[in-house]
């Protein structure tokens, strides 16, 4: 009995040891969005504040976890009063909510760099599944180190997060993820 707990203790180690984390590079890397104002015209933006590390043991990223996290009181529109706006409770009530996270469930690869990823994004305290589109270029190596570029693009709708109200023609309802990144492992 002992000799087979000892065992499952160490096998469950090495499998947890191959596990190597990706670290964002915030030098070269944007956390963003988009979304239609007044149904003619794109308003983008950004989040200042934010944390992104990637999980795998595997080369090919098919064990992947991805993790997210970014300060709402982040939020950069180029607009010190629509930032303000988007912090207060009608959008994402940045008092109550200080922080917006997404978590990995899934990563398949759909050919040659190109993959999907699908996740739970939180918001407002209210999780959601979403699916994003990535394209994961390298590795390469950099100073000793082996460094990745990833960008992910996908949509959601706003309102199935309760941030804003319905909008009519002021703002549209899909909101636009633009993500990239190096993340360096090690």
């Amino acid at each position: 009995m002992k000799k087979n707990l000892l065992f499952s203790l160490l096998f469950l180690t090495a499998l947890g040891a191959g596990a190597q984390d990706w670290t964002v590079d915030k030098s070269h890397a944007k956390l963003g969005f988009s979304i239609t104002h007044l149904m003619i015209s794109d308003v983008e933006g950004s989040f200042r504040t934010y944390e992104a590390k990637i999980t795998s043991s595997k080369d090919d990223y098919s064990d992947a976890v991805f993790e997210i996290s970014a300060d709402i009181a982040g939020i950069d529109t180029d607009s010190e009063g629509r930032d303000k706006d988007l912090q207060s409770e009608k959008y994402f009530d940045a008092a109550k909510f200080p922080k917006l996270t997404f978590k990995s469930t899934s990563f398949t690869k759909v050919e040659g760099n190109k993959y999907k990823l699908v996740g739970d994004l939180t918001m407002k305290g209210i999780t959601k599944p979403v699916e994003l589109q990535v394209i994961i270029n390298g590795p390469i190596d950099r100073r000793g180190k082996k460094v990745i570029g990833l960008k992910a693009t996908g949509t959601f709708k706003r309102t199935d997060f309760n941030v804003g109200g319905p909008g009519g023609n002021m703002i549209s309802e899909e909101v636009n993820l633009i993500a990239n990144g190096e993340f360096v492992k090690g």
